[in-house]
């Protein structure tokens, strides 16, 4: 899986000069941080998706193809 980079201290002192205090910052940051781990999907990831579906749809036309052939022969 590619990373994604992400500047948890850069988040932190944003947070801090907005307004928010040290101890929000840092876990807010942290949950950001969570999500973007976990949860975030890239290009790479896609790609391996595309290539699962795409050979999964190809069994799927060859097994068809090979049950109409066999239908065929036996009509």
């Amino acid at each position: 899986m590619a990373t994604v980079t992400f500047d948890t201290f850069e988040n932190v002192q944003r947070l801090k000069a907005v307004g928010f205090t040290e101890e929000q910052a840092a876990e807010q940051t942290k949950i950001i941080s969570e999500l973007i781990e976990n949860r975030l999907s890239t290009k790479q990831d896609l790609k391996e998706l595309e290539m699962r579906l795409t050979l999964r749809l190809g069994g799927m036309m060859a097994a068809s193809i090979a049950i109409v052939a066999a239908l065929v022969k036996l009509l």
